[in-house]
């Protein structure tokens, strides 16, 4: 089976609502479901926190991070960590930790590779499109970036497949026509035809039932369609995804190549400018990305 028929299976499959999950992915569906009810309380969300060592670790983590550490000194321990936080920003935490086990746990070392590279850049957009929204578009910051972390959750389902499918880690042919639907691979340009990654993503999107302005934001970065200077959410998460400094190891442009039109972004803020905000809000990425993937 050749890289085109494996994504082939897969569109159906998802088409179908055929998708196969990890037993742990079900698990933290659990507690994002047990967080949405408006009755939950903090003792409740500190218990359920607990019982994942690696959510609590994390939720800890990014409440001492630098945009959120700003109201106090560091806590340490979940319950506080929750209380600064808030119960909005806990489910984009929980969220990271779904959008992680949706690859699974491969042995095969370039599949690791490849899941951890996904989650840095993943990671950096969401750190990035938290401090866009807040300092640039004006929007939900928490919104933006539960978008950031999920916005290649299509991609790392894929990973998930690629012990069952090896031939979807070769790059040699992802700028070839998928003939038989009539489909386009991984792009960040704009396309004409569905993409693999669009319907992919858009069925495991469903199937974790993300709320829709986030869903909305995803597809706009499926179809790299934006505005300059950046309005809504989906113009939001583009420009996160394009600044972010780890490219996703699904795109296909080269690092060259997309290091220099990161380079060249910029526009006027207000008495700023991009890169002068993004400058002065360098320490709140790096430490709010490297929460995230702590």
């Amino acid at each position: 089976m050749n890289k085109t028929e494996a994504l082939n299976t897969l569109i159906e499959q998802a088409n179908r609502g055929e998708l196969v999950f990890s037993t742990n992915v079900a698990t933290s569906l659990k507690i994002q479901k047990a967080l949405d009810d408006p009755d939950c309380s903090v003792d409740t969300a500190s218990k359920l926190v607990l019982n994942e060592p690696l959510l609590s670790a994390r939720v800890v983590a990014i409440a001492n991070s630098a945009v959120y550490s700003r109201m106090g000194n560091d806590v340490n321990n979940v319950r506080a960590a929750i209380t600064r936080l808030g119960f909005r920003t806990l489910r984009s935490v929980v969220a990271s930790l779904v959008v992680r086990q949706l690859a699974g746990s491969s042995k095969d070392p370039a599949i690791r590779a490849m899941v951890n590279k996904l989650w840095e850049h993943s990671a950096q957009v969401a750190a990035l499109a938290q401090v866009l929204a807040r300092r640039i578009t004006k929007l939900d910051p928490d919104t933006a970036m539960f978008a950031g972390i999920v916005h290649e959750v299509g991609g790392f389902y894929m990973l998930s497949r690629a012990e069952e499918f090896p031939c979807l880690l070769e790059r040699d042919d992802l700028t070839s026509d998928l003939a038989s639907n009539d489909l386009v691979p991984f792009s960040d340009t704009i396309i004409d035809k569905e993409s693999a990654e669009a319907i992919i993503g858009r069925a495991v999107l469903k199937n974790l039932q993300m709320p829709q302005p986030v869903v909305d934001a995803v597809e706009a970065l499926w179809y790299g369609l934006r505005a300059m200077p950046p309005e809504s959410l989906g113009d939001t998460l583009l420009l996160a995804n394009e600044l972010a400094s780890t490219p996703s190891p699904l795109d296909t442009r080269t690092d060259s190549e997309s290091n220099r039109y990161t380079s060249e972004i910029d526009f006027v803020v207000g008495d700023g400018t991009l890169n002068s905000i993004l400058e002065e809000s360098k320490e709140e990425v790096i430490s709010l990305s490297a929460a995230l993937t702590s």
